[in-house]
């Protein structure tokens, strides 16, 4: 696995400075630290990260609608990170269109695996964008031969 440039964003310090330990070990780059969603996602729109991981509960912006934003302006992947697993948190994560869902506290053993799907699934999503995108565009193409083949077949009558 590549290694990943990462905002990370959650209101306890302690938190952000086991995780950012931990990323590091594992090879990737915390290139952006926040104590808050709107700060996160001033940070994601800025630094463009590969990741960005995201505590639900924080104050001026959860990390849920921070995550929902991000993902509506396709600016990169996110995992989040929480203290709850209650069936709704999961539902809205879900709708916010996020890459993984870690619970506190986090292990190394649990984040490095989280880390390597999210990241898969990620690019897998990517390269079907970009297919569509390029089928869309193959597609217009043949539309638009096909409608001068018709145009010059009917003016030669």
């Amino acid at each position: 696995m590549k290694s990943l440039r990462i905002v990370l964003a959650d209101d306890e310090f302690l938190t952000r400075m086991d995780l950012k330990e931990m990323l590091t070990e594992l090879g990737h780059q915390v290139v952006g630290e926040a104590p808050n969603g709107l700060l996160a996602l001033d940070l994601v729109r800025k630094l463009k990260p590969d990741l960005a991981i995201l505590d639900v509960k924080m104050p001026k912006l959860d990390g849920i609608k921070a995550a929902k934003l991000i993902t509506g302006e396709k600016l990169g992947m996110v995992i989040l990170l929480t203290a709850f697993s209650e069936d709704e948190l999961i539902t809205s994560a879900l709708d916010a269109g996020v890459m993984g869902y870690l619970t506190k506290p986090v292990t190394e053993k649990e984040l490095a695996p989280a880390l390597q799907i999210a990241w898969e699934r990620y690019r897998e999503i990517m390269l079907l964008k970009h297919k569509k995108v390029q089928l869309k565009e193959r597609l217009n193409k043949d539309i638009r031969q096909e409608k001068l083949k018709n145009t010059s077949g009917k003016l030669s009558k």
